[in-house]
C-alpha cells in the first residue's frame, strides 16, 4: 500500500463520518431525511462554528421542526427560540426567517419532496447546484454541503468533492482530482471521503493527525 493510500484509509478510519450522521439524520432518499439535510447544509454555510450549526440542526429536530410543512407553519419566534436554543445566535432573526421562506417555496414550487426538484435537475449536477441555490440562505456554499452530504443517495452526484474538500487533499498532499482520490479511497462511500475532506480542510489537528498514523 503507498503512501497516498495509508493517509486516505487512516483519514477516513478516524474521521470519516459525515455531518448528516454527526447531526442525528439517518439519510435516505425520502422527504424527511432530505430536508433536514436541506436545513443543515443551510446552517453550516454560515460563518459559524460547525459544532453550533450541527447543535442548532438538533434543536431544531427536537423542536418538531423537522419537515418543510410544519416548518413553515411555525411562527417566526418559535423558529428564532429554537435556533436560539442550539446556540445559533448571531443569525437567529434572518435565518429564521429565511428558514421559514424556503419551506414555503419547497411546499408550492415541489410539494414539500426534495425529490422533486432532483427529478427537474433530470440528472444535471449543475442543475442541482442551482436549484438548490432558489432557496433563501443556501448560497454555493450550502449547494455544495447539500451536495457533498447527499451523493451517497443521489448517485448521480458523486463522486461530489468540491473547493472545500479538495483544500483538505491538498493539506495531506493528495491528488486534487476528484476520481484520484475516490480510487484511492477503494470502497469507501464517496459522501465519507468528502466530509473526511473537509474536517482535514478545517481542522489543522485532523490533518495533522492523520499524517502521523500513515508514517
Amino acid at each position: 500500500m503507498g503512501r497516498q493510500e495509508r493517509v486516505v484509509r487512516e483519514l477516513v478510519g478516524a474521521h470519516g463520518r459525515t455531518y448528516a450522521e454527526e447531526a442525528g439524520i439517518r439519510l435516505k432518499d425520502t422527504p424527511q431525511p432530505l430536508y433536514r439535510l436541506l436545513v443543515l447544509s443551510h446552517l453550516l454555510s454560515a460563518r459559524i462554528r460547525g459544532s453550533i450549526a450541527l447543535a442548532t440542526a438538533r434543536a431544531l429536530h427536537e423542536a418538531g421542526l423537522r419537515d418543510p410543512r410544519r416548518m413553515a407553519r411555525a411562527a417566526w419566534q418559535e423558529r428564532v427560540d429554537a435556533l436560539g436554543r442550539g446556540g445559533y445566535r448571531r443569525y437567529d432573526e434572518r435565518t429564521a426567517t429565511q428558514l421559514g421562506d424556503a419551506a414555503e417555496l419547497l411546499n408550492d414550487r415541489w410539494g414539500g419532496d426534495l425529490r422533486r426538484l432532483r427529478g427537474e435537475a433530470d440528472g444535471e449536477v449543475p442543475e442541482l447546484r442551482r436549484l438548490l441555490q432558489e432557496f433563501p440562505g443556501m448560497g454555493p456554499a450550502g449547494a455544495d454541503i447539500f451536495l457533498r452530504e447527499a451523493q451517497g443517495v443521489w448517485p448521480e452526484a458523486a463522486p461530489y468533492l468540491d473547493a472545500k474538500a479538495l483544500q483538505g487533499a491538498e493539506r495531506l498532499n493528495l491528488p486534487k482530482e476528484p476520481k484520484r482520490l475516490v480510487a484511492l479511497a477503494g470502497d469507501t462511500d464517496p459522501a465519507v471521503l468528502a466530509a473526511a475532506l473537509v474536517r482535514a480542510a478545517v481542522d489543522k489537528e485532523v490533518a495533522e493527525d492523520t499524517l502521523g498514523r500513515a508514517r
